[in-house]
């Protein structure tokens, strides 16, 4: 057990700290966190003998001081971010790091001063971010070519990460960031943030345990309205914004609006189409349920309909996944269905049928996004923070689940306790569904079906399709073969 003493000035004593460490019933470690408060006497020494050597101005080091943490992206979901974290007792966004000079003075205005927080450390350049001692976590929000090679960064300079989903941009990144995060000891949390509900943690238990019996389909819905972007120009770089550092690993490029804020989703040099960006959430989920990792076949055909414009990603696409099940009857197979939508459609799913109101990132009037598992007793309708099944051929109400976690928390409860099991988001199960993803596009942008040895991580006797599997990096950001 160790033991730490500190000076509590506003007391006038010492505060003594110490770990107890015991098991769950899971024999999983759990660590609690125990303060003392111990009287000094009149000549200022402890009253219970000789003055231990105190740990002054020293930063974060347990569960009762300050985490440092540094945003890095704010245009979009780094504010929530911000937000987020700023909401957290002993928590401080000490730090913000974006290419685009043009948002910092709001973003601190509205997110900092305005709320009485102290102003954030700016950075532009998250090298030197990464130097900055003061720092104990990084959030990074970046574009997704950005996503990897920033995670990897910061772990090398031990920082703990949490990195936005999909964790990489392409198969070979995600392979690499496992590998850095297995490496060094620090905390890395992926951003599937269903991880940390109970709904979904429900949800994988129920179909773990057998109560819908065997389950051997699972389904992601992705149906999400999603407008024409239109065409824009190159054009000069907008002032303030550090473009070279925006492309990064990414080809060099002229500047558009289209390959800018937001929109840069529907480049295959910066982001993975709608399956990879809303979609990642439910394409977690549903192999998460499906008790599966990576597949042995993968088939996807869809297209970029009824717009003219500077889209390159499909807005409908449809891609089943093959995988073994050694345990199962018939075929011993399962099969998970992925389907994304971008205009008018019905809805599906017993949980979407009437939802008018409560809009949200993952449920609103317009859209349709959640999960269906199929088993031999019934069926099951689930989106983010519930899930129902329906049983037998007259489809039953059967159990159900609810709740909603906080996935910030739990990344800073992990880095507190020094637990991995913690942040509810481990990044090898980041990398399975990512992967899955990365492997539909490929099979999509080829036009053709697959085959994937999951051993050897790689396609079966297809040269072409492997050469998908990772990209040509533009020096120095470059994602390292030894990490």
């Amino acid at each position: 057990m160790e033991v730490k003493f500190k000076l509590n000035p506003e007391r006038g004593d010492i505060i003594q700290e110490y770990d107890i460490v015991f098991e769950d019933k899971n024999k999983h470690p759990i660590t609690m966190k125990r303060r003392k408060f111990i009287q000094l006497g009149t000549t200022g020494t402890l009253a219970m003998g000789a003055a231990p050597t105190i740990l002054a101005n020293s930063r974060w080091r347990g569960a009762n001081d300050r985490v440092n943490v540094a945003v890095i992206g704010i245009h979009g979901m780094g504010q929530t971010h911000i937000r987020e974290y700023s909401k957290l007792k002993d928590v401080e966004v000490a730090a913000i790091c974006d290419v685009d000079e043009n948002l910092f003075a709001d973003r601190v205005k509205d997110l900092f001063t305005s709320k009485g927080l102290q102003k954030p450390k700016i950075y532009t350049d998250l090298r030197k971010l990464y130097e900055d001692k003061d720092i104990d976590a990084v959030s990074i929000v970046t574009p997704n070519h950005w996503h990897a090679l920033a995670a990897i960064w910061a772990i090398q300079a031990g920082k703990n990460v949490s990195v936005e989903k999909p964790c990489c941009h392409n198969f070979y990144e995600g392979q690499k960031l496992v590998e850095a995060a297995n490496k060094y000891d620090v905390i890395v949390q992926d951003g599937a943030e269903q991880r940390s509900n109970p709904a979904s943690q429900s949800m994988a238990k129920y179909l773990h345990d057998g109560h819908l019996g065997e389950v051997y389909m699972a389904k992601g819905l992705c149906y999400k309205w999603r407008d024409t972007i239109g065409h824009t120009p190159n054009e000069p770089v907008p002032k303030g914004v550090h473009y070279d550092l925006w492309q990064g690993p990414a080809p060099e490029k002229l500047f558009s609006q289209n390959r800018f804020h937001y929109n840069w989703h529907w480049n295959w040099d910066y982001g993975n189409g709608d399956m990879g960006n809303q979609g990642v959430h439910e394409m977690d989920v549903a192999r998460w349920g499906l008790g599966v990792t990576l597949p042995t076949k993968v088939s996807a055909i869809g297209g970029h309909f009824m717009f003219d414009d500077d889209q390159q990603t499909p807005n409908d696409l449809m891609a089943v996944f093959e995988f073994p099940n050694p345990n199962g009857k018939g075929e011993k197979k399962k099969i998970l269905q992925f389907e994304v939508r971008h205009w008018i459609t019905n809805r599906e799913g017993a949980l979407n049928v009437n939802n008018t109101t409560g809009n949200t990132y993952m449920t609103s009037s317009a859209n349709t996004v959640g999960n269906l598992f199929y088993g031999s007793k019934g069926f099951m309708s689930k989106n983010v923070n519930e899930w129902k099944t329906f049983m037998g051929k007259d489809r039953d109400p059967g159990q159900s689940g609810s709740g909603l976690g906080n996935h910030y928390q739990d990344f800073i409860d992990a880095i507190r306790a020094k637990d991995q099991s913690l942040a509810k988001g481990d990044i090898i199960e980041g990398f399975y569904s990512t992967a899955l993803i990365h492997l539909a596009n490929i099979s999509y942008r080829l036009g053709r079906a697959l085959d994937f040895d999951p051993a050897t991580m790689k396609f079966k006797n297809d040269t072409e399709a492997n050469a998908m599997l990772r990209r040509d990096y533009r020096a120095p950001f470059v994602v390292p073969d030894k990490v």
